[in-house]
């Protein structure tokens, strides 16, 4: 990764977020090869006993969350030591989870919060196939969700349409 290649000079690391369903996976995937940047789909860092309630329809409380976010915010705080400039797909629903995240690198972390309604959210994660995440965990990951505060360094996007647009219009609204 070259810096003078990157879009985002300001937010070396970008933090695509929000609930499942919303698109993160395949967001930051696109941003990353756009990028030209380290990717992480924070869901691989899962221990397999979160993967195991979430699939028994178990809701997440935040002291099993908090060793996952750790390790999420270790490969960040590894990668920007190494000079490389990252995009990590992670719900990060509450602001401590953001706060969390931020904490090795806070000037240099954007999020990117995909907000959508419930009715849509709904019916891609019912056509999605594969996932450990099933349906019925939606309500809670939305009662869950405190979208970032005004204090907070985010921009929020609506993720409609073909994703090479929607990625353009991160990048349009992240360079703001």
């Amino acid at each position: 990764m070259s810096a003078s290649r990157d879009l985002l000079p300001g937010a070396p690391v970008l933090v695509v977020m929000g609930v499942s369903g919303s698109g993160k996976s395949t967001l930051a995937e696109a941003l990353a090869q756009r990028l030209d940047r380290r990717l992480l789909d924070a869901d691989d860092l899962h221990p397999p006993a979160n993967r195991a309630r979430l699939a028994a329809g178990v809701p997440l409380t935040d002291a099993d969350r908090a060793p996952w976010l750790d390790a999420v915010a270790a490969w960040i705080e590894g990668e920007r030591a190494a000079g490389n400039a990252v995009v990590v797909a992670c719900s990060a629903l509450k602001r401590s989870y953001r706060e969390r995240l931020r904490r090795t690198a806070p000037d240099e972390v954007l999020f990117v919060h995909l907000d959508l309604d419930h009715d849509t959210l709904m019916q891609r994660m019912r056509a999605r196939r594969g996932h450990f995440m099933p349906p019925s965990q939606l309500a809670d990951q939305l009662a869950t969700l405190e979208p970032p505060a005004a204090d907070e360094r985010a921009v929020v996007v609506a993720p409609l349409g073909p994703v090479q647009d929607l990625v353009g219009r991160v990048l349009e609204t992240a360079g703001d």
